[in-house]
């Protein structure tokens, strides 16, 4: 079931590390550490193989992915080696990535973007593409009379001026392009109701937002034990420093706001309250694409005994988030095979604020995920081929 990925922000950290992480896996040259689908509660012949991904993508940064990658690799983020060992099919990639267009209307920007995913299909013979955001954070978007209605939003994106978000423009020239989506970032994304009226016209499913990969992550398990164990959460506040292209945007302080909202999301869902404090995020030159989150709770037991907790997380973005990105890659195409249509909110282990209701805890967020894809089934012709895929 060959599968195109094709990368909003094709040139950055998150995206490089994916694709070269893909690489390296489908030459036997690494282990799919970090990759939930490859979980033996997981692995299911519904889902397109690692070694069937062909990627892609658009980027407004010019960096020649090689490039990129021995930046990383510089930086310890990936292996050199790998870097060097498949530089081959990183050039060959870098053959699918193009500049971001843009024209004179929105609706004229989608168009050229719908013609670069339907050229990107058929020049591979794929069965499918997945559009996925891994671009850098949007401010949340200003509501628009013609974020409610698709007829209205057509005639809108006809007109001069911009309507839609960045991110929300893509998805819409996805669907038109028979594409699915997946929102890696805490922006707006197909978080409209005039999208998700054209999802379910054009047939396609969508899904985010804001890939789940450190503290928030933490959250989603801490979180649960106390809402279990009957003990009220006080205070929770965080502290998140962090380095790279992500750091440097979410020092704008519209940026920062969207990210912050998406990681408090958690507490109040699972413990049916929302505690005290607050979750701050600041950017760290040095540390690069590494990033490190200090968190403190204070919470009271039985007859009011004050107690508190303390952790702190020190982990690498891009190589926590890159086999996210093609686990999710793989599960939203199994999903348009079989048919499905609009939000995936079965996929909500993935991300801190996800699409549709559903639990907040990790380990019931993980029960629905392996139901769904228990679900999925396979028909003979159209599985992929995931024996030998990776070694």
């Amino acid at each position: 079931m060959r599968t195109g990925v094709w990368l909003i922000g094709a040139r950055g950290s998150v995206a490089v590390t994916s694709i070269v992480g893909a690489l390296a896996l489908r030459a036997g040259l690494a282990e799919p550490t970090g990759c939930v689908t490859e979980l033996p509660e997981l692995r299911s012949p519904a889902l397109p193989g690692l070694g069937d991904l062909v990627f892609g993508g658009h980027d407004i940064a010019e960096t020649p992915l090689l490039k990129k990658a021995d930046g990383l690799a510089a930086a310890g983020v990936v292996p050199a080696r790998l870097v060097d060992a498949v530089h081959d099919e990183l050039t060959a990639v870098e053959r699918e990535v193009r500049p971001l267009p843009t024209a004179a209307t929105q609706a004229m920007t989608a168009e050229l973007i719908a013609a670069d995913l339907v050229a990107f299909r058929e020049r591979h013979r794929l069965d499918r593409v997945v559009v996925v955001n891994v671009s850098t954070t949007e401010p949340v978007a200003a509501p628009h009379p013609a974020h409610a209605e698709l007829a209205a939003l057509d005639a809108a994106l006809a007109a001069p001026g911009e309507v839609l978000p960045g991110s929300s423009l893509v998805a819409y020239a996805a669907f038109h392009a028979s594409c699915s989506y997946v929102d890696f970032t805490p922006s707006t994304g197909a978080r409209l109701p005039a999208l998700a009226e054209l999802a379910h016209e054009r047939g396609v499913p969508y899904t985010g937002h804001d890939g789940k990969t450190g503290e928030t992550l933490v959250k989603s398990v801490l979180a649960p034990m106390f809402a279990l164990r009957h003990l009220r959460v006080r205070t929770w506040s965080g502290i998140n420093l962090l380095g790279g292209g992500d750091g440097a945007n979410l020092a704008d302080p519209a940026a920062n706001a969207a990210k912050t909202a998406s990681k408090q999301r958690v507490l109040g869902e699972t413990l049916g309250y929302q505690p005290q404090g607050t979750t701050r995020i600041e950017y760290v030159d040095d540390i690069g694409d590494f990033k490190t989150a200090w968190d403190l709770i204070t919470f009271s037991g039985f007859l009011g005994t004050a107690m508190r907790m303390e952790f702190s997380w020190h982990g690498c973005d891009s190589a926590l988030a890159a086999p996210l990105v093609l686990d999710l890659a793989r599960l939203t195409a199994a999903a348009h095979r079989v048919g499905r249509a609009g939000p995936l909110p079965e996929l909500a282990f993935f991300f801190k604020d996800p699409i549709g209701a559903g639990p907040h805890s990790l380990a019931e967020q993980w029960a629905v995920l392996a139901t769904f894809v228990g679900g999925l089934g396979v028909s003979g012709s159209d599985a992929g081929g995931r024996d030998g895929d990776v070694v």
